[in-house]
């Protein structure tokens, strides 16, 4: 049994040198990026530069993307274990997002605007409740969901400056540094003072003229 765990990291690598496509983990991070990490920046991109056209257009995309994860919900434990399960989802993201297939939109006008339009009035009742239980259930726990946006805000500050420890390191030691430098002239001038005496003083040839 040790063997066997112990060879397991090492048939996974090789399974993902040999055939990196049929790795269930690329697939997975590839859609991922694909549904997710691209159409983030791209919706980033539309909403500063102010163009309707792609700010509709990512808006059809997230509400298609979505319905798609809900779905996913209930299905993909099941659906997982058909063969090319992953290859299929991957293609059916990239197909939402393409400009020239625009399947956003598709999915959109023909499948999930019909439905919503359908079932509006049952989905706004639902909508309100869903609200108003949100609603009360805050203002029931208003001291503790401050505690915790407290708490988050120490957790935050504390690991933004272990990071900033981490990736600055050298910031702080410029000016100990100087010191350490700035010692030993100090000290060996107060040597030399010590050895050489003090300073004779030079009469003033002013005052020896005047006499």
């Amino acid at each position: 049994m040790a063997a066997f765990a112990s060879n397991m990291p090492s048939e996974v690598g090789l399974r993902l040198l040999h055939c990196p496509l049929g790795s269930n983990i690329v697939l997975r991070t590839a859609s991922c990026s694909v549904g997710i990490v691209l159409p983030v920046y791209s919706t980033f991109k539309a909403l500063e530069s102010r163009n309707q056209d792609e700010q509709q257009r990512w808006l059809l995309y997230w509400a298609a993307y979505g319905s798609f994860s809900i779905a996913e919900v209930f299905t993909d434990k099941f659906l997982s274990w058909f063969p090319l399960y992953y290859h299929m989802k991957l293609a059916f993201l990239v197909w939402l997002q393409l400009p020239s297939v625009d399947g956003a939109k598709q999915l959109y006008m023909n499948h999930l605007r019909p439905f919503l339009l359908r079932h509006q009035a049952r989905l706004d009742q639902i909508v309100g409740c869903l609200y108003s239980e949100m609603t009360k259930f805050v203002s029931a726990h208003q001291g503790g969901l401050q505690f915790a946006k407290t708490l988050l805000m120490k957790i935050l500050g504390t690991a933004t400056q272990v990071v900033g420890v981490v990736f600055h390191p050298l910031q702080s030691k410029p000016s100990g540094g100087s010191r350490s430098i700035e010692g030993p002239t100090g000290r060996d001038e107060q040597a030399r003072s010590e050895i050489e005496g003090p300073t004779p003083l030079v009469p003033n040839s002013e005052s020896e003229n005047d006499e």
